[in-house]
């Protein structure tokens, strides 16, 4: 795992400093729902606060009313000291206060300088030379290397997140907010962040770092903040910050495991292979998995690893190649694939739409992959569905545990362990997991993580992953995707490639 050598070179410069931003007994009610209750922080000058809490937690909606997305229920908001209140996000940004979220707003088609300069012209007539000059001198004060010329499309997520941050930077914004900035980048695309992050608070910017890996919060962070319930329960200034075992236990309210002892399985039939897998994107893939075994797919979101989830999942049809699932050639499997015992199961990336329906219960969320389960001809037992729900949301600990609640008000942690739950349900031989934890808490990542090792035993895991620690805590092998290729495949004991697993995701392959 990449460690992280910290390179501030002017810290301490803005002690003493009022802060840029206090918030003030900061509460947010959603109906009979506490988001938030009686927050008190303070953002300031030339300092890097990390906000950590489980999902759930508040910590996304503190962010949006600091942003303008959300009024609060009560509470003050003072920037410079002055009281200030925020009706839209022009007005946060406006106060010098934005934003960078974790799905990007720019438009593809537009050049880098045009996307930053978007909305800001200064002239009726800019000159896109004059254009391109002014964001590569900002790009270069922050370091944020960027071509300005290049159009958006033709980026790497990492250079768009940079366009996200020099579109504030060019309005001026003094506080910047990222939202799990680290999700879609390669490690050396996250060093380079952390070194841009670290110039911009040398500079007398306050950055709030919103994430769940504490090995990162740990080398980035000046200052922590631990949300749990909606209520601030620990602050923590850098020299005073205690170890990861520390921050994880503080944030969940009880002790979590931060990896795991994942003994080896003697692996049976091969329940996938894949062979010359050719078009929309992909490059002759090869893969094979058998039952007992995790093989991940290692990468950076984008080179074609939800092509791939796509063609084994029976979401779009093999153009060249050969695809067989449990033995069967795809056009045998799909489109009616086995409903009962020889089954795979998808447990996809977009819990919240493709996964779920957001606006029925959890009774007809479960239904939704189960329905033959609990049906006689065309008579559904719903009784039936409503127990067995009961035991899943039981069983896999899902919170609040109300299962005439609707999806949309699940937690994103507590939505996928429910999809998990359904899922491993029906008892399948194959299981494609696509981003399982992306966006999920500590304790959350460790129910889920628990939950495929044991279902290891009697299933074949394909695991798709653009998180390097969840490939090593589970795989029995890697694969590495860049640009539709697997660049290479090996066991997790294979050292040497497992240290070069990070070039590999940046499209470089090791002698």
């Amino acid at each position: 795992m990449a460690e992280y050598v910290n390179k501030r070179t002017n810290r301490g410069a803005f002690a003493g400093q009022t802060p840029f931003v206090r918030l003030q007994g900061i509460s947010k009610h959603f109906g009979k729902v506490r988001a938030n209750h009686e927050i008190n922080l303070d953002i300031r000058p030339g300092m890097i606060k990390a906000l950590l809490g489980e999902n759930g937690a508040g910590k996304s909606t503190l962010m949006s009313i600091l942003s303008g997305r959300f009024q609060q229920t009560s509470g003050d908001i003072y920037v410079d000291g002055n009281l200030t209140s925020f009706a839209s996000p022009k007005d946060a940004i406006k106060a010098g206060i934005g934003m960078v979220y974790q799905h990007f707003m720019l438009v593809e088609s537009m050049t880098v300088a045009q996307n930053v300069l978007l909305g800001q012209e200064k002239a009726f007539l800019v000159s896109p030379k004059e254009q391109e000059k002014e964001v590569a001198a900002l790009a270069e004060q922050y370091g944020l290397p960027i071509d300005p010329a290049a159009t958006v499309s033709s980026l790497s997520m990492g250079e768009k997140q940079r366009v996200e941050i020099l579109k504030l930077l060019y309005r001026d914004s003094r506080v910047l907010i990222l939202d799990e900035p680290t999700a879609v980048l390669t490690p050396t695309e996250t060093e380079q962040l952390f070194e841009a992050m670290w110039r911009m608070a040398d500079q007398g910017k306050s950055l709030v770092f919103i994430s769940h890996k504490l090995k990162e919060v740990m080398a980035v962070a000046d200052e922590v903040a631990i949300l749990r319930k909606g209520e601030i329960v620990d602050e923590f200034k850098e020299s005073d910050v205690p170890n990861e075992t520390v921050l994880a236990n503080r944030m969940v309210g009880r002790d979590v495991e931060l990896s795991l002892d994942a003994q080896p399985v003697e692996p049976g039939a091969t329940v996938l292979d894949v062979q010359g897998l050719d078009g929309d994107g992909l490059e002759e893939i090869m893969l094979s998995v058998r039952k007992g075994e995790i093989v991940a797919i290692a990468g950076v979101a984008g080179n074609g690893q939800k092509e791939l989830v796509e063609v084994i999942c029976g979401l779009r049809k093999p153009i060249k190649g050969d695809v067989s699932i449990l033995g069967l050639e795809w056009h045998d499997f799909y489109p009616r694939p086995p409903r009962k015992g020889r089954s795979l199961a998808y447990i996809p990336e977009d819990r919240q739409g493709l996964a779920t329906c957001k606006f029925v219960d959890l009774v007809d969320n479960f239904l939704l992959t189960t329905r033959h389960s609990f049906t006689t001809g065309p008579f559904l037992n719903r009784s039936k569905a409503v127990d067995t729900t009961v035991d899943i949301v039981e069983q896999f600990n899902v919170q609040p545990g109300h299962i005439d609640a609707d999806a949309r008000s699940l937690s994103g942690g507590n939505l996928q362990k429910l999809v998990i739950g359904r899922e491993f349900y029906r008892q399948p031989d194959i299981i494609v997991a696509e981003n399982p934890t992306q966006g999920l808490d500590i304790s959350a990542t460790e129910e889920v993580w628990q939950r495929l090792l044991e279902v290891r035993n009697r299933a074949g895991i394909l695991l798709i992953t653009s998180e390097l620690n969840e490939a090593l805590q589970l795989a029995d092998r890697i694969a590495v995707m860049y640009r539709g290729r697997i660049i290479d495949q090996f066991p997790k004991s294979d050292t040497k490639k497992v240290d070069a697993i990070g070039l590999m995701m940046a499209g470089v392959t090791p002698e």
